[in-house]
């Protein structure tokens, strides 16, 4: 039992720390990071999966294969530094976790957006959102780049923060490397478009699974942060849009935080959007009590961020109530 209750002690030092590295460092473009290689297998496995038939199986087969190779390598590197030295091996941990977490590239990237928004263009403001949103930018105006960034923040404080977080805290590095693998090849085979309707199927399923409680936990997050945040959040009115229009998107998952973060911030989100220059017709997201404003992104992250910092409490929290339990 003592030999466990260490182990758990190193995995809440990583825990902690790589939360830490993420909010002091982000993402710098010159590190190399894992995802980017998840998202290089992919493609590789992808020109070689992708036929003219039989795709859902090609799909599930891209799907196994990309999650049993990520997970082979992140075993063999945590077990690795383990072996050598438990220190090491704490390290190596921590530089994983904090490779998972992305709250400040989040922060960094949407806030290039309210920066063009104040200081720039209209032009430069749209090229800033285009680089964090899948829709066409070109054409929006002022406050549909400052709503899609807000929206963004919103969607991606539980697949970018709140999600990895809850998986690194109970099933370390390993479980966050699976989910991290999941939810890359969402993002790059999921699409409902010819050449993705079935050979993405597999992948938008689990990965839908794979965000199911996470998102929710996170919508409840950012709606309890409310509570702490001033007068500029509702903690009634989050509730209230949640209760309304969480399911008002076509994932089972990405309306929950959406629909928590409108009704926080008193905004009308969503809606009709083009994509390669078709518009979809999507249903709006909480009421337009006021106009969104450029500052709304900073409120979102503010949001974001008060929403990570109670889940990280929490899992420090629950690990630490383990670590006794298990030295008794």
């Amino acid at each position: 039992m003592l030999m466990e209750a260490h182990i758990m002690e190193y995995h809440l030092a990583a825990f902690f720390a790589g939360f830490m590295l993420d909010l002091i460092f982000g993402d710098p473009h010159w590190l190399p990071h894992p995802v980017r290689e998840i998202g290089r297998l992919i493609s590789f496995l992808e020109a070689k999966l992708y036929g003219k038939s039989h795709n859902r199986l090609r799909g599930f087969l891209l799907v196994l294969a990309v999650c049993v190779i990520v997970e082979a390598c992140a075993f063999l590197v945590l077990l690795g530094g383990y072996k050598i030295n438990a220190i090491l091996g704490c390290i190596i941990e921590s530089i994983m976790a904090y490779q998972l977490l992305a709250a400040k590239c989040l922060k960094v990237e949407s806030i290039k957006v309210y920066e063009k928004l104040e200081h720039g263009t209209l032009e430069e403001a749209r090229k800033a959102v285009s680089m964090i949103v899948g829709r066409d930018t070109e054409n929006l105006t002022e406050e549909e780049v400052a709503k899609a960034a807000v929206e963004t923040v919103a969607e991606n404080a539980s697949d970018g923060v709140i999600a990895p977080m809850l998986y690194l805290a109970f099933g370390g590095p390993l479980l966050g490397f699976l989910y991290k693998a999941i939810n890359t090849l969402d993002s790059m085979v999921a699409y409902k478009t010819e050449r993705y309707i079935d050979f993405g199927w597999f992948a938008a399923k689990a990965d839908d699974a794979a965000n199911f409680l996470p998102s929710r936990i996170s919508a409840f997050l950012m709606i309890f942060a409310c509570a702490f945040l001033g007068r500029s959040f509702s903690f009634k009115n989050a509730l209230h849009i949640y209760r309304r229009d969480r399911f008002n998107h076509e994932s089972p998952n990405s309306a929950q935080t959406e629909s928590a973060c409108a009704g926080a911030l008193g905004l009308k989100l969503a809606g009709p959007a083009s994509y390669g220059g078709i518009v979809e017709e999507k249903p709006f997201i909480g009421d337009e009590t006021r106009k969104i404003e450029h500052a709304d992104i900073r409120r979102a992250n503010k949001l974001m961020y008060a929403a990570a910092f109670i889940c990280e409490a929490l899992c420090v929290a629950v690990m630490i109530l383990i670590i006794c339990a298990e030295a008794c």
